[in-house]
């Protein structure tokens, strides 16, 4: 596949946006999916590549996220609104599998004070590692409204098993140019991590959660 336009990216967006605002309006936000179909990829043989980026703009404002803190931090979480648990609201799990998967299950991402971090396996066990959300730190010096926003903002490409991957980049009430530079940003990014760039790239595809696929 060639590079990609941006006209190209601003057509398709206008066209989501169009359905799922006038023509077919939901109930619920709908979130925008860009899906890629990659080739001359064998991931069984080849490198499988992992790789961060933050978007300018926050993608999925409703991800649920909890701080495993501190005092102080449990402090700055509730002038902020962020839900939290205490070092002794953890020991009450008891190490119980059951509760730390539910908790693991409950949110989408965590946060740890960075004094709190090397307890975490201690006092949970291997729970949240196996369910891919180990806790990021965040120390008393930094914003923790800035460190939410952050991890809000920040998508995750890594090839598995199968040649296909799909990542949110926004939803349907964003604008037309906030949804344009987020998708840009990502395939761009994403094109980089590739052996060889755009030559890997079979497919591209960006849809909300209940429209049609564009490009």
């Amino acid at each position: 596949m060639s590079k990609l336009q941006a006209s190209a990216v601003r057509e398709a967006v206008r066209e989501i946006l169009t359905y799922s605002l006038e023509e077919k309006p939901r109930k619920f936000q709908e979130t925008v999916e860009l899906q890629i179909g990659l080739k001359n990829y064998d991931p069984q043989r080849d490198k499988r590549f992992s790789g961060t980026v933050r978007l300018p703009h926050i993608p999925r404002p409703n991800m649920s996220l909890c701080i495993l803190g501190d005092a102080a931090h449990i402090d700055r979480a509730k002038q902020i609104k962020l839900e939290h648990q205490s070092v002794e609201d953890l020991k009450k799990l008891n190490k119980n599998k059951k509760l730390i998967k539910k908790l693991a299950k409950k949110y989408d991402a965590f946060l740890a004070s960075e004094a709190l971090i090397k307890q975490i396996p201690r006092l949970l066990g291997p729970g949240l590692s196996k369910a891919g959300k180990f806790p990021t730190p965040v120390t008393h010096s930094e914003s923790l409204q800035e460190k939410v926003d952050e991890i809000k903002g920040t998508i995750k490409f890594q090839l598995k098993k199968v040649l296909c991957l799909g990542v949110a980049i926004g939803h349907v009430q964003m604008s037309e140019d906030e949804l344009v530079q987020n998708i840009m940003l990502a395939i761009n990014f994403l094109v980089s991590l590739l052996k060889k760039n755009w030559q890997n790239v079979a497919s591209l595809n960006i849809k909300s959660s209940m429209g049609k696929r564009k490009f």
